[in-house]
């Protein structure tokens, strides 16, 4: 590979890396920022309120236009296990990218 490919090549590269850090960072703001809401529904979900909101919404008691998916089960159970495993994640890739750095 000659001189100039080469430096075409490491282009490319830069480009593809600092547009997916700047992506990164944008959605690590976004998440660090949607942790107060996170941790509000895991405080709601299953709490005694969050009980009488399904029992009236089974009841038919709330407004027929009422937006209502923090009273499906399965919404709120993924939103907050994708949270988990998440949050899982991002300790392993700090865990590995920290290993890394001292390796070299």
């Amino acid at each position: 590979m000659g001189q100039i490919e080469r430096i075409r090549q490491m282009e490319q590269q830069f480009d593809k890396a600092s547009a997916a850090t700047k992506e990164l960072f944008a959605a690590l703001d976004k998440y660090l920022k949607a942790q107060k809401a996170i941790q509000m529904l895991n405080d709601y979900y299953g709490s005694d309120a969050w009980k009488q909101d399904f029992a009236d919404d089974e009841s038919e008691r709330l407004p027929k236009d009422l937006k209502r998916g923090v009273l499906s089960e399965d919404a709120i159970w993924n939103l907050l296990a994708d949270s988990h495993e998440l949050n899982q994640r991002l300790q392993e890739v700090a865990t590995k990218l920290l290993n890394a750095q001292t390796d070299e």
